[in-house]
């Protein structure tokens, strides 16, 4: 199935000069002033681009090349994997290839002492100040310990829309997407959707 796109339309301010043109170049007579024309295009725009919008899925715009791990994996390697990767978050999978968690650099620091608002210099500062480093004591533990569960996640035949509204309304910027077994074939998150389509104010 070929990629589905939208190109990103440079917004135009339509005159009334370009509405009387345009009425011109329509043959017959129209029953309408040029303030309706344009209202009527206007809207007519918006609906298109919001067909287009519905028609973009989750497959056209997911990553395939996702970095995982499994529910049994010692930290240590899940922040190696995370830093060399250079991402944020990874799934984490069951031994089915089932996505049963999400773990995000946001649980490394919560289960290094920091709170709902600290940063990952607030970490440093606490380790600095202390005896020790705070991630000393979670050498032993595993991804399974640690991770965000139940993952959201999301089906590949979905519109990129309704996954926009997903990400606002779960506070979130990826979900492992998965099939109808619930293994992860892949990831979409929010610099995918922003980059696959245009959504106009209103949209």
């Amino acid at each position: 199935m070929p990629e589905t796109t939208i190109e990103t339309c440079v917004p135009v301010d339509i005159s009334d000069d370009d509405i009387f043109e345009a009425m011109r170049d329509i043959p017959g007579y129209l029953d309408i002033t040029p303030g309706d024309f344009k209202e009527v295009y206007l809207k007519a725009y918006q609906h298109a681009l919001k067909r287009l919008a519905r028609s973009i899925t989750v497959a056209n715009v997911m990553n395939r090349d996702v970095a995982s791990v499994r529910e049994g994996a010692p930290l240590k390697e899940v922040a190696e994997l995370m830093a060399a990767r250079k991402v944020s978050g990874v799934p984490v999978l069951d031994d089915k290839g089932q996505v049963v968690g999400i773990i995000s650099d946001k649980d490394f620091l919560e289960v290094m002492g920091a709170g709902q608002t600290d940063s990952f210099m607030t970490v440093i500062a606490k380790c600095l100040l202390g005896k020790g480093c705070l991630a000393a004591p979670h050498h032993a533990r595993f991804a399974k310990d640690i991770m965000t569960s139940p993952a959201v996640t999301v089906k590949p035949e979905i519109p990129i829309l309704e996954v926009a509204d997903i990400f606002t309304q779960k506070k979130i910027n990826r979900a492992p997407v998965v099939d109808a077994e619930g293994r992860m074939i892949g990831i979409v998150s929010r610099a995918d959707v922003l980059k696959s389509s245009f959504f106009p104010e209103g949209v």
